[in-house]
């Protein structure tokens, strides 16, 4: 008889938040979690690749919404859309200059994660993320070169990607054909790694950031509003693009708002200004900040649908038993990873027939 045990979830969402707090209280702490990022960085696209299902991979992979119109959109029509917005609006143009870059910038590449621990489709932010990173080396120094003169080695840019993506993509593909039975009883160990390596990322963009808002409050809170502004409304716009459910618009919206502007910041090396800088790294909050907004939307909504489901009653009575039937569907999952069989989905059925029962 083997035992298995469910270990709850972690708060993925406020575990990101807190490591942006915790790298603008504490600088030393951001200094030291700085040369992680490469690390951290690599064990994030990994553990994506190692969690995210094959098979919705392979249907996600034949929608051209998701490996035409999206990558288009989020490569080519969202920056030069920004850049005649920011030419319009009078912004001074080292500002300009870096929200055009941070717009032209591919999927972060922890998108996938941040979905998959609000609930949403990873599948989808993957391939996204997978394709726009393909067009980056072409896109995002054309963009550059178009709008100002800054000078990105499309070369270097294209190795980066490639070592990046290839070795992470070798390894899961390794994993997945000889341990995949481990891989399934590794889950949670991996879900935590990736939020692990989130946090350690979150705090090593903060590194030195706490120094510039001292030096300049002003610029400080125009960059983060502007940050703020140009994250949410890129999400704002992705969710109305497509049409479908509430969740797949918020991972459409949280595919299009949050960028890898940290590929462009290492690409533009030492010779990036000040100011640019410093907006690059205010992209980073509300990277960080806004899951949990999200997160908040996608419970309020299955809150209500789960009343509906099972008729009234106070919202504190029906968000326990809404808990208490995702811990059951949970629990009935592990017990059937551990047994190889599919005698659990009874077991699933009827533990979520008796958690309805008054």
């Amino acid at each position: 008889m083997s035992w298995t045990i469910t270990l709850p979830r972690p708060r993925g969402p406020l575990l990101l938040a807190l490591g942006v707090f915790l790298g603008l209280a504490l600088p030393a702490l951001a200094e030291a979690a700085r040369p992680l990022m490469p690390a951290a960085i690599f064990v994030i696209v990994l553990g994506t690749l190692l969690r995210v299902d094959g098979e919705a991979l392979a249907a996600t992979l034949r929608r051209p919404a998701w490996t035409v119109l999206l990558p288009a959109i989020v490569m080519l029509a969202c920056p030069l859309l920004v850049a005649l917005g920011a030419r319009l609006s009078g912004l001074r143009p080292e500002l300009a200059l870096a929200l055009v870059l941070a717009c032209a910038a591919p999927p972060s590449g922890g998108t996938a994660a941040i979905a998959r621990m609000l609930g949403l489709d990873d599948a989808g932010p993957l391939v996204v993320t997978l394709i726009s990173m393909m067009l980056a080396p072409l896109s995002v120094p054309l963009i550059a070169f178009a709008i100002g003169e800054v000078a990105l080695d499309p070369f270097a840019l294209a190795v980066r990607l490639g070592l990046q993506l290839g070795a992470a993509a070798v390894i899961a593909v390794l994993a997945r054909r000889y341990a995949s039975g481990l891989l399934d009883r590794s889950s949670g160990w991996l879900d935590g790694g990736v939020v692990l390596s989130l946090l350690v990322f979150a705090l090593a963009t903060m590194a030195g950031v706490s120094a510039q808002i001292r030096a300049e409050p002003e610029l400080a809170l125009l960059c983060l509003g502007l940050a703020f502004a140009a994250n949410l409304g890129m999400q704002l716009a992705g969710a109305l693009l497509l049409a479908g459910s509430l969740r797949q618009r918020l991972t459409v919206g949280l595919t299009l708002g949050n960028r890898n502007v940290g590929l462009v910041w290492s690409a533009l090396g030492t010779g990036a200004p000040p100011s640019i800088s410093l907006f690059f790294a205010a992209t980073q909050l509300p990277i960080y900040l806004l899951p949990l907004l999200i997160e908040w939307i996608v419970r309020i909504r299955s809150a209500r649908a789960f009343s509906r489901k099972v008729g009234t009653g106070s919202p504190a009575t029906n968000a326990k038993r809404l808990r208490g039937e995702n811990a059951l569907k949970q629990s009935a999952e592990a017990v059937e990873r551990s047994n190889g069989n599919g005698n659990c989905s009874s077991l699933a059925k009827e533990t979520q027939h008796a958690d309805r029962t008054p």
